[in-house]
């Protein structure tokens, strides 16, 4: 195994341990203070679709995962990573339109709180994953 896949496969296993704790920790902490002072018909849709895009999310790891096995047996540039790229695409797409969905609880928060900047950190969520599909896309 080359050194610099290595370093890259620890990076992308890295990069879901913060989003799992999210979700087992954080996520229902929110989704408790936000029942309180919302109406459930905006908290828990927008907590689901945060759940949901963890899927797409871990999809995105797994086939990053899968390219840099491709580049360690030297058929980066094959049919299979295309396929991979292909999908990573359409995962990070998946991802911003479930965060994109979530942004009315960021903005009943951003209004109650009087907190305009909460609703601008929303959207950097939600464009990121856009930014990561275009750059699929040119690759």
């Amino acid at each position: 195994m080359k050194r610099e896949t290595l370093f890259l496969k620890i990076v992308v296993f890295l990069m879901g341990i913060p989003v799992l704790a999210l979700c087992l920790f954080a996520l229902p902490s929110i989704a408790k203070e936000a029942a309180k002072a919302f109406p459930a018909y905006w908290v828990y849709p927008s907590i689901i679709g945060m759940y949901g895009a963890a899927i797409p999310y871990y999809a995105v790891l797994y086939q990053a995962f899968k390219l840099l096995i491709y580049i360690d047996k030297n058929i980066a540039f094959s049919e299979l990573s295309v396929k991979a790229l292909k999908k990573i695409k359409y995962y990070a797409i998946s991802v911003s339109i479930l965060f994109m969905a979530s942004m009315p609880l960021f903005y009943l928060v951003g209004d109650a709180d009087d907190a305009p900047g909460l609703i601008l950190f929303g959207l950097v969520i939600a464009f990121a994953p856009i930014v990561i599909a275009v750059f699929a896309a040119v690759l």
